[in-house]
Formats: C-alpha cells, sequence, structure tokens
C-alpha cells in the first residue's frame, strides 16, 4: 500500500492509536456522516465483486507456481479472525458483533473508512506474542499460495506511536520468521518502512532505535501518503541505513508522479521501486529501469481497490512486461485488498489473459529481485523450481 491508502491528512491521529479498549474506538471508520451522494451502493457493489471474483474462488494452478513476495506489510495481513482473537487476549474492545461484521467492515467503500480500519486494529497487536502470531498466520497462508520466499515490510512508526516499541516487533515477528523454513519451506527477510508522511527526523531516530535489531532487519524502506512527500526529503536516513549495510526499497510511482521514481533512484540510491505504475508515463525512465534491470515491485488487486487502475482488465502490468521491464506481483496489505501473493497471480492470468510463460516471466523476476545475492545456491534453487513448475 503506498501514497494516500497509507496515510496523509486522514491517517488517524493518537486517538485511534492509542492502545487499550479505547484505541480501538475509531476501528469502524463511521465519521458520522449518514449522507447519501447516490454513489455509495455502486462503490460496495463494485468492492463486493472485486472480492467475490478475486478472493475466496476456485483454485488455479497459477496460484502454486513458486515465487517470492517483496511487498508485503504484515500490518496489513491482519483478518478478522485474528483481530478477534488478540482483541480477547489483549482486553480490547472491537465495536463490531463478531468476526463476520468486521469481515464486512473490509468491504470498505472509501479512503477514510480504510484507514480508520487499518490503524485502529492495530490496537490489538500489544505483545511479541501478537506479532508473532501476525506473522505466523501470514507464513501460513503465504506457504499454502506457492510462497518460497519472503521480504516482509513493518511499519515501526505505527506503533512507536502507541506505546509498542520496536523491540516487541521486532522480536515477535523474528520468532515465527526463525521457524518459517522448517515450517513452512520459506526464507525470510525484514524491511523497516519508515512513514514519508512523517519527518525525516523521526525517520531517523527510528533507525537509531532499530540498531539493537539489525540482525534481523535486512533493508529500509519508504511509505505512506506519497503526493507531498517526494523521496528526496529522506536522503539522509537513506544514507545512513546504507552505511549501515542496510538495503534500500521505497514506494513510488503509484499515486505519485514518475519523477518521485527517478528521485528514489537518484536521491535515496534504491534498489527496487515499490508500486512503479506510473512509470509508463515517461518513456526515457522505462528505458532506464529496463537498461539497469531495477524492479517493480507491483500489487494489482491493491492497485483496483485503491484506484490507481479502474479494473483489473486495465492494468498495465502486460504493456510493462512488453517493455521489458523487471516486475514482479505481490499482495500488499492482503487481508483488506482481496488476495494473498497466489490470488494476484491468478486474477493476472484471468483478467489479463497472460500466458503460463508470462506467469513464469514474473515467478523467475521475484527471486532475481529479491535480496538473495549472499546465497546464490538458494537462489538459483527456487528458479530452477520455478522452470519445473507444471501448469494444469
Amino acid at each position: 500500500m503506498t501514497a494516500a491508502a497509507r496515510g496523509g491528512p486522514g491517517r488517524p491521529g493518537a486517538a485511534v492509536r492509542a492502545t487499550g479498549p479505547e484505541g480501538a474506538e475509531g476501528v469502524d471508520g463511521d465519521d458520522g456522516d449518514d449522507g447519501d451522494d447516490g454513489d455509495d451502493g455502486d462503490d460496495r457493489s463494485a468492492v463486493r465483486t472485486l472480492f467475490d471474483t478475486w478472493g475466496e474462488r476456485s483454485y488455479d494452478a497459477s496460484m502454486s507456481i513458486p515465487k517470492a513476495e517483496l511487498h508485503l506489510h504484515i500490518e496489513g495481513t491482519l483478518e478478522p479472525e485474528l483481530a478477534f482473537e488478540l482483541a480477547a487476549r489483549n482486553g480490547v474492545a472491537l465495536p463490531y458483533a463478531d468476526t463476520g461484521e468486521l469481515r464486512a467492515a473490509y468491504l470498505f467503500e472509501d479512503l477514510q473508512s480504510f484507514l480508520d480500519l487499518y490503524y485502529g486494529l492495530m490496537a490489538v497487536l500489544r505483545t511479541e506474542e501478537d506479532f508473532e502470531d501476525l506473522a505466523e498466520a501470514y507464513l501460513a497462508r503465504a506457504a499454502a499460495q506457492g510462497v518460497r520466499h519472503a521480504e516482509i515490510f513493518f511499519d515501526p512508526q505505527a506503533h512507536l506511536a502507541r506505546g509498542v516499541g520496536i523491540g516487541t516487533v521486532v522480536e515477535g515477528l523474528g520468532r515465527a520468521l526463525d521457524r518459517s523454513e522448517s515450517a513452512h519451506g520459506i526464507s525470510t527477510g525484514l524491511i523497516m518502512c519508515f512513514l514519508r508522511d512523517e519527518s525525516a527526523e523521526s525517520a531517523m531516530s527510528t533507525l537509531e532505535a532499530a540498531r539493537p535489531y539489525l540482525d534481523r532487519i535486512v533493508g529500509v524502506g519508504l511509505d505512506s501518503a506519497e503526493v507531498g512527500n517526494p523521496p528526496a526529503g529522506f536522503r539522509e536516513v537513506y544514507e545512513a541505513a546504507a552505511a549501515l549495510g542496510l538495503r534500500r526499497v521505497a514506494h513510488a510511482g503509484e499515486e505519485g508522479p514518475p519523477e518521485y521514481i527517478t528521485e528514489a533512484l537518484d536521491v535515496l540510491g534504491v534498489e527496487r521501486v515499490d508500486h512503479g505504475l506510473r512509470c509508463m508515463e515517461d518513456p526515457e525512465l522505462v528505458a532506464r529501469l529496463v537498461r539497469d534491470r531495477v524492479p517493480l515491485t507491483l500489487c494489482p488487486l491493491s492497485n483496483v481497490r485503491l484506484r490507481a487502475v479502474d479494473a483489473l482488465e486495465e492494468h498495465p502490468l502486460p504493456a510493462m512486461l512488453d517493455a521489458g521491464l523487471l516486475c514482479t506481483v505481490n499482495s500488499d496489505d492482503p487481508a483488506y485488498f482481496g488476495g494473498y501473493a497466489g490470488d494476484n497471480f491468478r486474477a493476472v492470468r484471468q483478467a489479463l489473459g497472460l500466458s503460463p510463460e508470462r506467469l513464469r516471466d514474473l515467478a523467475r523476476n521475484s527471486f532475481v529481485a529479491s535480496f538473495l545475492e549472499h546465497d546464490e545456491e538458494r537462489r538459483a534453487r527456487y528458479i530452477a523450481e520455478v522452470e519445473a513448475y507444471e501448469f494444469e
């Protein structure tokens, strides 16, 4: 998730982020406006259709092709059932009668309702055990959909703001990741994201606070409100991260202009661009990305939910592949956006008519784009699994 989807003026403040039962009061996204602009029914119908089409549906062989997931916000994997379980554990009162009512809220019609839901539900995440359970639930789902390697985003500032320290988050996630390969056959890494609608000073202090845990963190990223928050403002923290040996990625070019992609490359020194859809508006940028083999981590179902594209059938992925771009397919915030990694593969196969070879290219690209340079033998093994995969 990027751009306005993760923040900006509408991102909930302290009342939503606070811990305890009070912290859950903004979860439902109800702003008290019962007015009818005449479009709500159509919007809700469109959202429900998206979920019905790409959410709970029959198996397709494209789902299970071995793949790496490179654009996944762990906070965005919180399913209603786990939210209720953690709420009960921590004494957090959710404003929903049951999981069915909460799942209905996941069919949000507008940005503010999504933000209230997303940040409000974080109130149930308090302890290392909570973050461990969150990661474990994701890894089990990912393994069932062919994920063999996952580089997982987390947002420490969103947790720090409600009194949950970086150590709690990283150590909790780490406990699940430590057994991920033996339990699920998935190798993993953590990428710590800075919120770009927070200050550069906040990002730097977050990096400093993370120093004791850098053995668990492979890289840094930049997410949150893209428009009005250009990458250049985070030059110093990215330079500091590079000096610490951390890899660098950034959300750019989903809502923001193509110039933000160029800035992320030139100013932040990113090695991978998260989203990057709008590169297609700049032929020179496309040529550069192709020449330098800069990976793009696309999230098709997310793009539809957040209206970066009007419909999945209109997604530019085929044109991007035709241009020679190193594209990958990922899930972003799958609990909220209608599907996990395999669901996204199935969706693009069915909506865009991608051939098995195109899907194989996407899966191969995901391992090429991963930060597995330290283990080329493992990467080669994963790619061999892709080449050997048989579609029905």
